[in-house]
């Protein structure tokens, strides 16, 4: 009679388990399915340069440090079924147990050195994948690309001011020569990326970000505006071009081709609300016309922001003398009427 109730248990046991694996299963399955057609390129763990690459190594080591709890607990939670499951009349039955010192000390230890762990590797990465921080060329004596950056709505503006270019929703970058941007907004708070190489940096209006950045192999990469802009947020994304020197070259050459000019008129009419802007070039630009957007003066007739910083400090400083002034003619009589 026992074994028969034992058996009529394992049975049940069974059934629920089936019962349980094949929703997950189906889950799985859909997800696998769901990822396989999405399309979807794993662009940030596929780095093309060395700031990209140490993003990379720090999202797989992050990972593995915060696995440590998880499989144990899946593993746990699987075995622990199993073996407390009705039908195991061997598995012991404890109603009263209500506390032990080793389980306690494993529960909370355990997280706490995850925790010390990530905080380390953290404040490690932090300072090594600072975006200011400059990155090395792979040859000796190579000095940066200048590339100063302007988000528009709903472009984006590259300026090459060491050799008077600028191109609109394409940025071209030389490979292994370090790549130092500047970065700002003439509009809303946008995101600069390109995953494949690292740093997503925001621009701010007003405000001036810096991000350093190298390409080390040939390629075109997609970057993008990863903060919603508005209206035309989906096609606000460019093309980067990691090119050899000499490809470089040519496509600077090309650039300077061009008949455009983006003074200020010219980038009046670029900084108007637009979507999927073709890309276009410049061959030559305003020298001044980063600092001009950044000082939100780009418009040739509104005051530069710097320059009224300027003239109050220089008012402030001509009031504290004029008031110190009286003070001391003040002094200074006193002093004269004492000695007569």
């Amino acid at each position: 009679m026992t074994s028969t109730i034992h058996s009529a248990g394992d049975v049940s046991a069974l059934n629920m388990l089936r019962r349980s694996i094949k929703p997950a299963v189906m889950a799985g399955v859909m997800v696998a399915a769901g990822l396989a057609l999405s399309g979807c390129k794993m662009a940030v763990m596929d780095p093309k340069g060395p700031v990209a690459a140490g993003e990379k190594d720090l999202i797989l080591l992050a990972v593995a440090l915060m696995l440590i709890p998880v499989i144990p607990v899946i593993v746990m939670t699987i075995a622990f079924a199993w073996r407390y499951r009705a039908s195991n009349t061997t598995a012991k039955y404890a109603p009263d147990f209500e506390h032990s010192n080793r389980i306690e000390a494993v529960v909370w230890a355990v997280p706490c050195l995850i925790i010390l762990a990530l905080g380390a590797v953290t404040w490690v990465s932090t300072h090594t994948l600072d975006p200011r921080k400059a990155v090395a060329a792979t040859a000796p004596n190579v000095k940066p690309v200048e590339v100063e950056v302007v988000s528009l709505d709903w472009k984006w503006l590259f300026i090459y001011p060491d050799y008077g270019v600028a191109s609109v929703n394409e940025l071209a970058l030389p490979v292994g020569t370090p790549v130092h941007f500047r970065l700002t907004s003439a509009s809303v708070m946008n995101a600069f990326f390109v995953p494949q190489l690292g740093s997503q940096i925001y621009t701010m209006t007003g405000m001036e970000t810096q991000l350093n950045l190298r390409a080390d192999a040939v390629g075109v990469y997609d970057g993008m505006s990863t903060n919603y802009s508005g209206e035309g947020f989906a096609g606000m994304k460019f093309q980067a071009h990691a090119l050899p020197q000499a490809d470089f070259d040519a496509w600077v050459a090309k650039a300077k081709a061009s008949t455009n000019s983006l003074d200020t008129s010219a980038y009046a009419q670029l900084s108007k609300r637009s979507q999927d802007l073709p890309v276009s070039y410049y061959g030559s630009v305003d020298p001044n016309l980063f600092h001009r957007v950044l000082n939100k003066c780009a418009d040739g007739s509104t005051p530069c922001t710097d320059d009224g910083m300027k003239m109050a400090m220089v008012k402030s400083m001509s009031a504290e003398q004029c008031k110190k002034k009286p003070e001391s003619q003040q002094s200074g009589r006193q002093k004269s009427e004492r000695e007569s």
